[in-house]
């Protein structure tokens, strides 16, 4: 009895296979242009990601010689990086405590900041240093 079940078992196994089989073939028939449509798919998605790849690869190329001409800029103009982050935020109208909070500095070392700044830009008050910067085409309107 055993043997009986045993080869029914491994007739019907073999019988589920070849139908699995089977039915996988009529499916690639029938859905053939879905397959090349995905595949093509595929390959235009590939060559999309590298596009995009190396395209990305250049605009960061070029905002680095944006930043380096702003840099150079502001040489010119005898103001650092760091001064001029904090005449952006002076702009945007925070008081020494906030723009120390956010640039992670004392401050002791804004005052330091917008001392020199007001030197640089010959001015007395901020509200004198952000219009300056504003003619200047440093900061936009």
């Amino acid at each position: 009895m055993l043997k009986t079940i045993l080869l029914y078992g491994l007739l019907l196994g073999i019988l589920v296979f070849v139908l699995n089989f089977i039915e996988y073939f009529f499916w690639v028939r029938m859905h053939i242009f879905e397959i090349y449509g995905g595949l093509i798919a595929c390959v235009f998605l590939g060559i999309g990601l590298w596009f995009g790849k190396s395209f990305r690869q250049n605009k960061n190329t070029v905002s680095k010689t944006k930043e380096v001409e702003t840099e150079i800029e502001f040489a010119q103009l005898g103001i650092s990086k760091r001064e001029f982050d904090v005449l952006l935020l002076l702009n945007k109208g925070h008081s020494n405590q906030e723009i120390a909070d956010k640039l992670f500095v004392s401050t002791n070392t804004i005052k330091t900041h917008t001392s020199r700044i007001f030197e640089k830009l010959e001015v007395k008050n901020r509200t004198q240093a952000i219009l300056k910067a504003k003619e200047k085409g440093m900061i936009l309107p």
